[in-house]
């Protein structure tokens, strides 16, 4: 799988994520549903979603801790009848406050969503820009936070956009991942590259497996397409076991995708003389040589 689709992806799933956000001023009324989390647990789900008919696609939905959701009478929510209630969402980029009736377990009503004016000098006063209000509702949607910017700067990446922010939030990206990443010997070139590292998957530890396999210091192109086709430190060791030793990225790359395995190796493997590369792909792709 080549950097370009690869990269496509981990846009996708930080887009998926962030575009999940309700674009919403902080005049503007949004409803708000409170139900139990599917599949149980503590959880409560929260849907939030701008009534306005010129609006589309503007909804956002997630599970909370019953503490995040502060201000929220639990009791009143869970137990029969209905009652008034209250409850707000305050994050280091604004806050929400709501307003509404519930019982049952299920509430719903209104919020007015404020942006946090610290939070906006912060971003303004770091050169990545002051947030539109559309974009403040996004970042604390996603739950930005001061300590990835802090930690993008200590690792000497370029000056994020805002929109960086909410690709690095929405993923999960924090200060510790940022730093062991650094600690590890890697710290891609570009904000979009630490995205696609963690849409992956690609952690130090993973990185400190394949270090350990006799392959350190990969470019970070190269562990993206590891990752992106999961060859694993064993299937390196597997080939490494009967002696196709320190194969090419590319290669190991092309045999994963080709479903070419060691086993499958040992089962046309031949008296006479290892075969190569290129004839392992023969076989596999028309079940002979050519």
């Amino acid at each position: 799988m080549n950097r370009p689709v690869t990269f496509l992806l981990a846009l996708m799933v930080a887009a998926l994520t962030v575009s999940s956000a309700c674009v919403a001023a902080p005049s503007e009324v949004i409803h708000f549903t409170l139900e139990p989390e599917r599949g149980g647990g503590d959880k409560i789900h929260a849907s939030f979603r701008d009534e306005r008919r010129d609006r589309h696609d503007n909804s956002w939905s997630t599970g909370f801790l019953a503490s995040e959701l502060v201000g929220l009478d639990t009791a009143g929510f869970r137990t029969s009848g209905t009652r008034p209630l209250r409850f707000a969402i305050v994050r280091e980029a604004g806050r929400v406050d709501c307003a509404g009736n519930g019982g049952q377990s299920r509430a719903e009503g209104n919020c007015s969503f404020t942006a946090d004016p610290n939070f906006t000098a912060f971003l303004a006063s770091r050169g990545i820009g002051q947030p539109t209000r559309e974009q403040s509702f996004g970042l604390m949607a996603v739950n930005a936070r001061r300590e990835v910017v802090d930690a993008v700067a200590a690792a000497h990446y370029p000056t994020p956009t805002i929109d960086d922010l909410m690709g690095l939030a929405a993923l999960g990206v924090n200060g510790r991942y940022i730093s062991d990443l650094a600690q590890a010997g890697y710290r891609p070139k570009a904000i979009h590259t630490l995205i696609e590292f963690k849409a992956l998957g690609i952690s130090p530890e993973w990185i400190g497996g394949f270090v350990r396999a006799g392959y350190g210091n990969m470019p970070a192109d190269d562990l993206v397409q590891l990752k992106a086709l999961d060859v694993t430190p064993e299937f390196i060791v597997g080939f490494d076991q009967i002696g196709y030793r320190h194969l090419p990225v590319d290669t190991l790359v092309q045999l994963k995708a080709l479903g070419i395995t060691p086993e499958f190796v040992r089962s046309k493997a031949t008296a006479q003389r290892q075969l190569t590369v290129d004839e392992l792909v023969q076989l596999k792709l028309f079940g002979r040589l050519r």
